[in-house]
């Protein structure tokens, strides 16, 4: 019954600690190796918890033993419970939506993190071949050779920008069945350059609480010049709520967050969306990250984008800041280590391009950018450095 927690950076040998946890007894944690002291402070606490059940309890006849950590955007580590169960469904509904038996994956995401583990899982529960690859290899040039099969490759949008004007990685990507990309939001300019080199790229939608991917784009869809997330996975029903609010529901859904526990399997994210005439989910961003300036909304996703377009920017994030006047003000934010931007040519774009409540008010250059391993950037931190930057300035 005592807990287990895999802290490990060597794939190997998180697969080997998983594959003994997995037969024994108690609940088993996964931990990100790269936690700073307070948020490693944070999950121990919650290790410690004593789990709250719906059923019969521990031992792991119990649902809920895995326990895989979820920041979303806020940095608050929650660990969301899964177990065999909930990892098989959406094992199933990934083959059934691909159209595929086996599943061959090479494995650039950390195994810690619901995305890396999910490859693996596909893998090990269709008897496919799971290859662990180093992204600093990769983006050194040294491809792994595929076997026959099909293989399948998640990337962040950071990742796949390097590879693309490689024409050996270019030629080596187009091997794989899919490449999904996520961890982010790809920016408009990276998925054309991806479809004019046909690349079979599928953008995707999921969270750790349901056991990664819940909607897919099809790679034949992609090329064809769809760019949402596409059409729910078999195993997963998603809708759309009251005020534009994404709920999922399905049998992969997590068993509530350690050591809480959950009855219902549906969930409602705090991501807004639609349907289009297709039936393809399209993310407009997440409800938390709406800014209200003058008694109107403003959708960071959609600024982003726009800001993208000018060319003058290589990262970029809309955050909204307290303002005395309008509640909120509009604050676009780059990392200071970019070159400095055109902001007259980018205001000039941007009369064009957005209503004036959407424009952004400052633009703040931040010396660190926060990110983690997945690409997924921690809003809340990136809030905070940008107040910091604007008093000293």
């Amino acid at each position: 019954m005592s807990p287990v927690v895999i802290d490990e950076t060597d794939p190997g040998q998180f697969m080997t600690r998983f594959a003994i946890a997995a037969g024994g007894n108690g609940p088993v944690f996964l931990a990100d190796p790269s936690w700073s002291a307070g948020a490693r402070k944070q999950f121990s606490k919650s290790v410690q918890a004593r789990p709250k059940e719906g059923n019969a309890g521990f031992p792991k006849s119990a649902r809920g033993w895995l326990c895989i950590p979820s920041g979303g955007t806020s940095g608050e580590i929650k660990l969301a419970r899964h177990d065999e169960d909930t990892i098989a469904a959406a094992v199933r509904g990934f083959c059934a939506h691909f159209g595929v038996r086996q599943v061959n994956a090479l494995g650039v995401l950390p195994l810690h993190h619901v995305s890396g583990l999910m490859a693996w899982m596909r893998c090990a529960l269709t008897s496919g071949e799971y290859r662990p690859c180093d992204w600093k290899k990769l983006e050194a040039g040294k491809y792994p050779a595929l076997s026959t099969g099909d293989w399948f490759l998640s990337l962040v949008p950071t990742q796949l920008q390097r590879l693309l004007p490689l024409p050996e990685a270019v030629a080596w990507l187009r091997r794989f069945r899919v490449i999904f990309i996520g961890g982010g939001p790809a920016w408009p300019e990276l998925m054309e350059a991806a479809a004019k080199v046909k690349l079979p790229v599928s953008l995707s939608y999921g969270m750790t609480e349901s056991a990664a991917m819940v909607a897919a784009l099809r790679p034949a869809e992609f090329l064809a010049g769809a760019r949402s997330v596409g059409a729910p996975l078999p195993h997963a029903r998603v809708t759309i709520e009251a005020g534009g609010v994404v709920r999922v529901t399905g049998e992969s859904i997590f068993r509530g967050y350690w050591p809480e526990w959950r009855e219902t399997d549906g969930f409602t994210t705090e991501d807004l969306g639609s349907f289009d005439a297709q039936g393809h989910l399209q993310i407009l961003g997440r409800r938390d990250a709406v800014i209200i300036t003058g008694g109107k909304k403003v959708y960071p996703a959609e600024v982003e984008t726009a800001l993208r377009t000018t060319g003058e920017f290589g990262e970029i994030a809309v955050i909204g800041m307290p303002d005395a006047q309008w509640g909120e003000r509009v604050v676009a934010c780059y990392p200071a280590a970019e070159k400095k931007p055109d902001l007259a040519k980018v205001e000039n774009r941007m009369a064009a391009a957005l209503s004036p409540h959407q424009h952004p008010k400052c633009y703040v250059a931040v010396a660190e950018w926060p990110r983690n391993a997945q690409g997924k950037l921690n809003r809340t931190r990136l809030t905070q450095l940008a107040q910091a930057a604007s008093v000293k300035d």
